[in-house]
């Protein structure tokens, strides 16, 4: 009887040994992330939308449900259209939603568009820019986001963060028309930046909500055919730095074409729209989607790769067609 129940505890603790040593190196497989963060863009929150209110809360709802430990959200760009009722009520809905303990808002084309609207607040080109400037649009921008310039840096957990953005707008220059303008100034400034951080084999995170011509998704349409006035400088001084990714808006171009991502000396990310996202007509041109259609992006940063994934808000899944993994240079 003894051997019996000493061959007993014997198979017992063999069989306790093969159950649990193998789920234990399997933990250890799993390389957590060392950085995650969201990017969405083309949120649109308007008084006069309230529909653009619910799908912004439900985004960073649904964000949160698969992260609530986030380090970062960035938003890149058209957050309002710039007029003090629309980013006093964005103040307060920030205040409501589980947001990440670093939120980074950047600007965009429609945070100049208080410019369309006349004394009354009904759009009135006719009577644009309705005494409203450049440096008005700006400064309402950077007072909501707590900033001094469009283009800065931050660190999120020892990695890179450059915020591009556009200094000037129709209201000053008509040729401009909804593309970004970026200053010399602001290009040394990028050029400098990123020598600093070039050295350090990390991926180094750039921000601008509209795209270079002909790369991301939409990007060859009409309407944003040349998106960044110094589009061939900006392009140049990326190219150096093959580990730049480059995110960029303004496109509203839904997550599932096959040119949301692209690789071109740097990797460039279009990020769609929460508000409304639009697709290809077939034609060369673009149609919007459906009125219930949301999309944004989801990054998690790992020791020798970034992965980027797609999320449709609507639906509460990942996008198929949108699931990347960028390896990290060295």
């Amino acid at each position: 009887m003894k051997k019996k129940a000493s061959l007993s505890l014997l198979m017992s603790a063999s069989l306790l040994l093969l159950t649990t040593v193998p789920a234990s190196a399997k933990q250890e497989m799993i390389e957590e992330p060392k950085l995650s963060f969201p990017v969405i863009s083309d949120i649109h929150v308007s008084v006069d939308h309230p529909e653009s209110q619910s799908k912004f809360k439900a985004a960073v709802e649904d964000l949160y449900r698969i992260d609530p430990d986030a380090d970062a959200l960035v938003i890149n760009g058209d957050l309002t259209n710039g007029t003090a009722r629309d980013y006093k009520l964005l103040s307060e809905i920030w205040k409501q939603v589980p947001l990440p303990p670093r939120t980074f808002a950047n600007i965009g084309n429609h945070e100049f568009y208080s410019s369309w609207l006349n004394k009354d607040g009904d759009w009135s080109p006719d009577s644009f820019p309705n005494k409203v400037s450049d440096s008005d649009s700006i400064q309402s921008f950077l007072k909501f986001a707590g900033e001094q310039k469009v283009y800065r840096e931050e660190m999120v957990g020892g990695y890179p963060f450059l915020f591009l953005g556009s200094e000037k707008y129709r209201q000053s220059d008509p040729s401009i028309e909804e593309d970004a303008y970026l200053s010399d100034e602001q290009l040394d400034w990028l050029k400098d930046r990123l020598a600093r951080h070039g050295e350090s084999a990390k991926p180094i995170f750039v921000f601008l909500h509209q795209p270079l011509p002909d790369t991301v998704a939409g990007s060859s349409v009409k309407s944003n055919q040349r998106a960044v006035v110094q589009h061939k400088e900006l392009k140049s001084i990326l190219s150096e730095y093959p580990e730049v990714i480059f995110f960029t808006g303004h496109s509203h171009w839904e997550l599932n074409q096959p040119n949301t991502l692209v690789t071109d000396g740097f990797t460039m990310v279009n990020s769609s729209s929460v508000e409304r996202p639009w697709s290809s007509d077939g034609n060369g041109g673009e149609k919007q989607l459906g009125e219930e259609e949301s999309e944004g992006l989801y990054v998690e940063v790992y020791e020798d790769s970034v992965s980027i994934k797609g999320r449709d808000f609507k639906e509460k899944k990942w996008i198929t067609e949108a699931q990347y993994t960028v390896p990290i240079r060295r």
